[in-house]
C-alpha cells in the first residue's frame, strides 16, 4: 500500500513532470522513469496469467499504486504525453473503473495524447473500443452498465478518427441499452451502426424497435 507520504511525492512529480513538458522545459525524468519501470514489470506480471477474469483482477489490485500519480497529472494540466497515464486509462477500463477511466480518457482527448505504441490504436478508438467491449460483456453476462459511460464515451470520441467498425460497435452498445428506456433514441443509435457497418448484427433489433414504435404511435392516435 502506498503511504500518505509516498503518495503526496507521487501527486507532486506528477504535476511537475506535465507541466514541464508541456512547457517544453527538460524533464526531470527519475520518478517518471521509475513509474514506466513499475509499469513494465507489473505488464510482465500481466502476461504470465491467461485468465482475462484473473487479470482484471490484478488490475484492481496494482492501480490504487498509481492513483497519486495520476491524480497529479491530472490536477496539474500540463497535457504532457505519458504512457503511465495511458496505460492507467485501460487498466482502469479492465477492473471496472469506469469514471476514473473517463476522466483520464477526458484529459487525454483534450491534449491529443497518443497511445503507447503496443495499442495500436487511437486514443478515441481505443476509448469506444474498450468501453464497447466493456458494456457487451455486462450484456452477455446479463449485468447491468452504467448509460451515463456509454453516452460520456460518445461523447468524447465523436469529434476523433477510428475506423468505422470500432463507431458501430460504440453505437450498437448505447442503443441496445437504451431500448427499455428510450426506443427512439435506440433506434436512431442502431441505425447509425448499421450504417457505419452493415454487418454489426441490430437488424432484428431494429425491426423490433421499429415495430414497437409504430404500434405505439397507433395507439396514441386511437386514443385521440
Amino acid at each position: 500500500m502506498t503511504s500518505p507520504a509516498r503518495a503526496h511525492f507521487l501527486r507532486a512529480c506528477a504535476a511537475e513532470a506535465s507541466v514541464s513538458a508541456a512547457a517544453g522545459q527538460p524533464l526531470q525524468a527519475t520518478q517518471y522513469e521509475l513509474m514506466l519501470l513499475k509499469l513494465a514489470e507489473d505488464r510482465r506480471r500481466l502476461k504470465d496469467i491467461q485468465s482475462m477474469e484473473a487479470k482484471a483482477e490484478l488490475k484492481r489490485q496494482l492501480l490504487p499504486e498509481y492513483a497519486p500519480w495520476i491524480d497529479g497529472a491530472l490536477s496539474a494540466g500540463g497535457g504532457a504525453q505519458d504512457a503511465v497515464l495511458m496505460a492507467v486509462m485501460v487498466w482502469r477500463i479492465d477492473a471496472g473503473d469506469y469514471g476514473g477511466a473517463m476522466d483520464i480518457a477526458a484529459y487525454a482527448i483534450q491534449h491529443k495524447l497518443a497511445m503507447p505504441d503496443n495499442y495500436q490504436r487511437t486514443t478515441g478508438a481505443v476509448i469506444a473500443e474498450e468501453v464497447a467491449d466493456a458494456a457487451k460483456r455486462a450484456r452477455d453476462g446479463k449485468q447491468p452498465f452504467d448509460l451515463a459511460i456509454l453516452q460520456r464515451a460518445m461523447a468524447l470520441t465523436e469529434a476523433t478518427d477510428m475506423h468505422d467498425q470500432i463507431r458501430a460497435k460504440l453505437h450498437k452498445e448505447l442503443g441496445l441499452l437504451l431500448a427499455e428506456t428510450d426506443k427512439s433514441d435506440a433506434l436512431r443509435q442502431l441505425q447509425r451502426a448499421t450504417q457505419l457497418f452493415d454487418k454489426v448484427g441490430v437488424r432484428k433489433e431494429i425491426e423490433k424497435l421499429e415495430r414497437e414504435l409504430k404500434n405505439a404511435d397507433a395507439a396514441r392516435q386511437g386514443g385521440g
